[in-house]
């Protein structure tokens, strides 16, 4: 073998390697800062791999590229804000999944449609995928951000609209596998795959967006892993391997988390406002409290439970609520911290945030190893969150979130709820805990309302 090809084999490999590693980081928390660094060195390698294939014959409008990309994409890691990290992530998959798709049309187009049957599969596969997840990654990305509604749109027949129009789509993947010359075809192919990616996500709700986030992900990854078939390139074949299945495998874990199924993503509509039958039938009303009386409250408890959710998000007060956790524990309070796999807006979003803050990654506990203790709690408090902590997951058969595992808050002796106003969350669904005789609701900017406490909390 030439040594640049042994080169070029061994950078593909040591760049498999870290990928590998660097997802294998990510599954502890203390470990994923290295993981994403293990990943980076692993996407250096294969682009340096990459460089030196004796198929490329100048460099300026990779140099171009490697540039551009590079003023792209250093700003959106380093001054994108973490509430705005789902949509972040969403356009980055709407980047590659142009990258593969360009790729799979830039060889079409060289082919002038002569392709043997596996080949045409491969970049038949790699542009469908990719252009599905092109405009479903964008209209993702503009739920998130609201530049469209984030509730489901929905017109009559959609669900059986949007599968004819991927069995459509389909059938002629299938025709171009037997006849590639069919140019026109490959091209129509393209255009519905864009419709699909609109039509696929708008009946979606914001609620299910992180679900429909890691999906397209792993559509991304698909699509890059075909784009390796078909031009020969083993990195590209492992890293969108890899990329596919974790996602996919994420998806199915997140679904689980909410107990709702793939089917129940994609064609439920859920996430309209709604309001549970129980709330309405009680005709409760809440109990507000300063931050005077909720201070007291949380300096004397002996057990608190600190429940983040997308509120403490938005306000970046992450490093108020350590030091608040802090003052408790200095008065002997035990503080542990409960972290729902949905929180946020997409998974692990609650413990990156705390992470930053420097909050012991030991005090933070998932939902199945802390919903035994609420019961022994003193206080809960809950910052932000809605629909992790809906007792009518529990209670009411007609929510549309029934079923779905919450974090036991409502069991709790005592529970402070910090929100801005009585708005449902992101899934529009009325909470009944804010209605409950225990629960006291502490109302304002959450970062300001926890400074506030701290300052209480000392004076106390």
């Amino acid at each position: 073998m030439p040594v640049r090809d042994l080169f070029i084999e061994a950078t593909y490999l040591a760049a498999s390697v870290m990928f590998i590693l660097g997802l294998r980081s990510l599954t502890r928390p203390e470990f994923a800062r290295r993981g994403m660094q293990q990943a980076a060195i692993g996407m250096v390698l294969a682009i340096v791999g990459t460089l030196v294939k004796h198929e490329i014959v100048e460099y300026q409008w990779i140099i171009a590229g490697l540039a551009l990309g590079s003023l792209i994409g250093y700003p959106l890691g380093q001054f994108v804000p973490m509430t705005a990290m789902p949509q972040r992530i969403a356009i980055s998959h709407m980047f590659g999944a142009v990258a593969a798709t360009l790729v799979g049309v830039a060889e079409y187009y060289n082919s002038g449609g002569v392709l043997d049957h596996a080949r045409m599969m491969a970049l038949g596969f790699e542009v469908m995928f990719g252009s599905l997840t092109i405009t479903g990654s964008f209209m993702a990305f503009s739920k998130l951000q609201e530049l469209i509604p984030g509730r489901p749109i929905t017109f009559r027949g959609q669900n059986a609209f949007n599968l004819a129009l991927f069995a459509l789509t389909f059938g002629i993947f299938i025709y171009l596998i037997v006849r590639p010359d069919q140019t026109t075809y490959f091209y129509a192919m393209i255009a519905l795959g864009l419709v699909i990616g609109v039509s696929m996500v708008l009946p979606i709700g914001g609620a299910d967006m992180p679900v429909v986030v890691s999906l397209l992900n792993s559509y991304a990854g698909l699509a890059s892993s075909a784009t390796g078939f078909a031009i020969g390139n083993n990195v590209l074949i492992i890293a969108g391997a890899l990329d596919g299945a974790s996602g996919f495998l994420l998806s199915i874990l997140m679904s689980k988390a909410m107990n709702r199924s793939f089917a129940n993503v994609l064609f439920g509509a859920f996430g309209s406002v709604v309001k549970t039958t129980k709330t309405l039938a009680a005709g409760q009303a809440y109990t507000p409290v300063t931050a005077e009386d909720a201070a007291m409250r949380l300096a004397y408890a002996g057990r608190v439970i600190i429940v983040p959710g997308y509120g403490m998000a938005v306000a970046q007060s992450q490093h108020v609520v350590r030091e608040l956790a802090e003052l408790i524990e200095h008065r002997g309070g035990d503080v542990k911290y409960a972290i729902h796999p949905v929180a946020g807006r997409m998974p692990g979003h609650m413990n990156v945030l705390l992470a930053e803050a420097d909050v012991p990654y030991d005090r933070l506990y998932d939902m199945e190893q802390i919903n035994g203790e609420f019961e022994k709690t003193d206080v809960v408090l809950v910052i932000g969150a809605n629909d992790v902590v809906n007792p009518a997951a529990r209670n009411d058969p007609g929510s549309p979130i029934y079923g779905m595992p919450i974090l036991n808050v409502d069991r709790a002796k005592s529970v402070i709820v910090m929100k801005r106003s009585m708005n449902p969350g992101f899934a529009g669904i009325e909470n009944e805990l804010f209605y409950d005789a225990k629960t006291s609701m502490l109302f304002g900017d959450a970062k300001a309302s926890l400074t506030k406490l701290v300052t209480e909390v000392k004076n106390v």
